[in-house]
C-alpha cells in the first residue's frame, strides 16, 4: 500500500522542490510588481488619467482606480477557485497569470485623458478590474500548490517563500521607478517615462509563464482525482454549508483582516504617507521603503519556519496586538524623522480651524466638480488639505465666518456668499497666499529638507512595520491551506484572502487618506488599521484553531 507522500502509479515524476516554489512564487512576484508599480506611480497616473479635477481629489481618484482591482478580487477568487478545485491547480494559475500580466502591460500603452478624454480613466478602470479578477485566483493557487508539495512539518517554511515575493515585487518596481527618476529628467518621466515599467512587465510575464509550463499537477489533487474524490460543486460545498462557511468567516476575521491592514501599514501606506504627509520627495521615499523591506525579507521565511515549530496562531496574534498599540507612536516618530521641521511646527504652532461644522463639506469629490469654495469653511479646509497640513477643529455658531489660527496668528477667511464670482476668485487667491506666508513664518516647510531627513531612523521605523507584517504574513498561507479540506481548498481559502486583502486592505490607502482630508488630522487614517488589527486579535485569540500539525490530505 502506497504512503500518502508517494505519487500514484503512472503519475508524472515530481519536479524539484526548488522549481515548485520558484514557479509558484513568480506569479506572486508579478502580482505585487504591478500592485506596487501602480502605487508608486499613483501621482503620475492621477495627472494623465484624471485631469481636470483638483489635486487632492485627483490623487484619491487614482487610489480608487488602484483599489478597483482589489474590489473584484473576491469575485475572481470564486471563479478561479471553483476551476482550481474542479480542473486542477496548475492550469488555473497559468490562466490567471496570463490575464494579470497582459492587463498590466496594456497600461503602458493606454492613451491619457488629454488624448481620448473620459475613455482613458474608464479603460484604465476596466484593466484594473480585469487584473483584479485574475489575481483573485493567483494567490490561492500558489499557496495550495506549494503546500500540497511540502513535506509534513515544513509547510510554513515552504509557503513563506510566496510571502517574500511581495517584497521582491516591491523591490523590482521601486528599483525601476527610482532608476528612471534618477536617469531621466523630471519632465520626460512625467510625460512618458512612467509608462516604461508597465511595458517591461511583458518580460516578467514571459519568463514566469515559461517556468510554470514546466510544472506538473499537485500530487494531492492527482490523488483526489484518481480516487474520484474531487468536489463537483466546490462553491456550494464551501459557502453553502455552515460547517465550512464558519471556517471561512473565521479565517477572514481571525487571520486575514489583520494581516491585510498590517501588511498595507508596512509598505504602501508609509510610502504614500512619506510623500503626501511628510512631504518627502518621491525618489527618496521609494528608496527608504524599498531599503527597509529588503532588510526584512528573510524574516518572512524565519516566521514561516518558526510557525512549523510553535504554531501559526501565537506568532500572528502577537503581531496584531503589537500593531494596535504601536501604530500611532510609530507613525508620529516617522513624521519627526522624515520631516523634523514640520513635526516641530505642529508642536510649536498648531493649526486650528474655527468654523461651523454644518457649513464644512467633506473634502472629497469623486466626480471632481466641487471646487470647495462655496463657504468660508470650505475655502480654508480645501487649502489645508491640499497642503497636507495637520489641523484641529473648533465648532462655531452657525453663520460664523471661518478663521484659521496658526500659533498666535488668526486669519479670517473670505465669505464667498458676500462676493461676486470675480471678487471671490481674487479674495480666495489672496487668502491662500496669506495662509502660505503664515505657515512659512510658523515653520511649516512646503517640502521636507533632504538634508534633514533622518534616513537611518526612518528605515528603522519602517523595518518595525515590516517585521510586524512578516509575523502575520509569513505563516498565513500554511494556516489557510490547513484550515480547509483538500476538495474545496482552492475556493475556500481564496475568498477570505481576497476579501481581506482586496476589500479590507486594498481600500486602506483610499479610506485612510479620505479620513485625513475630511478631519485634518494626519494620523486619523491609522484608526482603520488599528480597528481591524484589534478585531483580528480578539477573534483569532478566542476562536482560531491551531493548525500546524494537521494532515492536509484530509
Amino acid at each position: 500500500m502506497a504512503r500518502k507522500s508517494e505519487a500514484p502509479a503512472g503519475a508524472p515524476k515530481a519536479r524539484s522542490e526548488t522549481l515548485v516554489i520558484a514557479a509558484s512564487s513568480l506569479g506572486t512576484v508579478f502580482e505585487w510588481y504591478d500592485f506596487y508599480l501602480y502605487g508608486l506611480l499613483a501621482s503620475a497616473i492621477s495627472v494623465h488619467f484624471f485631469a481636470g479635477v483638483n489635486e487632492t481629489t485627483g490623487f484619491i481618484l487614482a487610489l480608487m482606480a488602484f483599489a478597483a482591482g482589489f474590489a473584484v478580487r473576491p469575485f475572481g477568487a470564486l471563479v478561479f477557485g471553483r476551476v482550481g478545485d474542479i480542473v486542477g491547480r496548475k492550469n488555473t494559475f497559468l490562466v490567471t497569470m496570463a490575464i494579470m500580466g497582459l492587463s498590466t502591460f496594456a497600461v503602458g500603452f493606454l492613451p491619457g485623458y488629454d488624448s481620448i478624454g473620459i475613455a482613458a480613466p474608464i479603460i484604465l478602470m476596466l484593466l484594473r478590474l480585469l487584473q483584479g479578477l485574475a489575481i483573485g485566483g493567483e494567490y490561492g493557487g500558489a499557496a495550495v500548490y506549494i503546500a500540497e508539495h511540502a513535506p509534513p512539518g515544513k509547510r510554513g517554511f515552504y509557503t513563506s517563500f510566496i510571502q517574500t515575493t511581495a517584497m521582491i515585487g516591491l523591490i523590482l518596481a521601486s528599483t525601476f521607478v527610482v532608476s528612471l527618476r534618477l536617469f531621466m529628467d523630471a519632465e520626460a518621466f512625467e510625460a512618458w517615462g512612467w509608462r516604461l515599467p508597465f511595458i517591461f512587465s511583458i518580460v516578467l510575464l514571459s519568463v514566469a509563464l515559461w517556468i510554470r509550463l514546466q510544472l506538473e499537477e499537485s500530487p494531492v489533487f492527482q490523488r483526489m482525482k484518481a480516487a474520484g474524490a474531487t468536489s463537483k460543486a466546490p462553491l456550494k460545498e464551501a459557502f453553502g454549508e455552515w460547517r465550512n462557511l464558519k471556517i471561512v468567516l473565521l479565517a477572514l476575521f481571525g487571520a486575514v483582516a489583520g494581516q491585510a491592514v498590517i501588511g498595507f501599514a508596512a509598505h504602501l501606506y508609509p510610502l504614500f504617507y512619506l510623500e503626501r504627509i511628510a512631504r518627502v520627495d518621491g525618489a527618496t521615499a521609494n528608496f527608504l521603503v524599498a531599503t527597509a523591506l529588503t532588510i526584512i525579507i528573510p524574516s518572512f521565511v524565519f516566521f514561516g519556519w518558526l510557525s512549523d515549530k510553535i504554531g501559526r496562531k501565537p506568532i500572528m496574534m502577537t503581531a496584531c496586538v503589537l500593531a494596535v498599540f504601536a501604530y500611532f507612536p510609530l507613525y508620529k516618530a516617522l513624521v519627526m524623522a522624515a520631516n523634523p521641521a514640520m513635526a516641530a511646527a505642529v508642536e510649536q504652532a498648531p493649526v486650528t480651524v474655527v468654523a461651523n461644522a454644518g457649513e464644512c463639506s467633506f473634502q472629497f469629490d469623486p466626480i471632481g466638480r466641487n471646487k470647495f469654495d462655496g463657504t468660508s469653511c470650505d475655502v480654508v479646509k480645501a487649502y489645508l488639505a491640499r497642503s497636507g497640513v495637520n489641523y484641529s477643529n473648533v465648532d462655531a455658531a452657525p453663520g460664523t465666518v471661518a478663521s484659521v489660527r496658526i500659533g498666535e496668528e488668526v486669519h479670517r477667511a473670505p465669505d464667498p456668499a458676500t462676493l461676486t464670482d470675480k471678487a471671490k476668485a481674487s479674495a480666495i487667491a489672496a487668502f491662500q497666499q496669506q495662509l502660505h506666508d503664515a505657515l512659512t513664518r510658523a515653520g511649516y516647510p512646503p517640502a521636507a529638507d533632504p538634508a534633514q531627513v533622518n534616513k537611518l531612523k526612518v528605515i528603522a521605523i519602517l523595518c518595525i512595520f515590516g517585521l510586524l507584517a512578516t509575523m502575520v504574513y509569513g505563516p498565513l498561507a500554511a494556516l489557510l491551506v490547513e484550515l480547509f479540506p483538500a476538495r474545496i481548498r482552492y475556493s475556500s481559502l481564496s475568498l477570505p484572502y481576497h476579501i481581506g486583502n482586496g476589500w479590507i486592505g486594498g481600500f486602506m490607502p483610499t479610506i485612510g487618506f479620505a479620513m485625513v482630508a475630511a478631519t485634518g488630522n494626519i494620523y486619523q487614517g491609522l484608526w482603520y488599521a488599528v480597528a481591524f488589527a484589534a478585531i483580528t486579535a480578539v477573534v483569532g485569540i478566542l476562536f482560531l484553531p491551531e493548525t500546524y500539525k494537521r494532515d492536509i490530505e484530509a
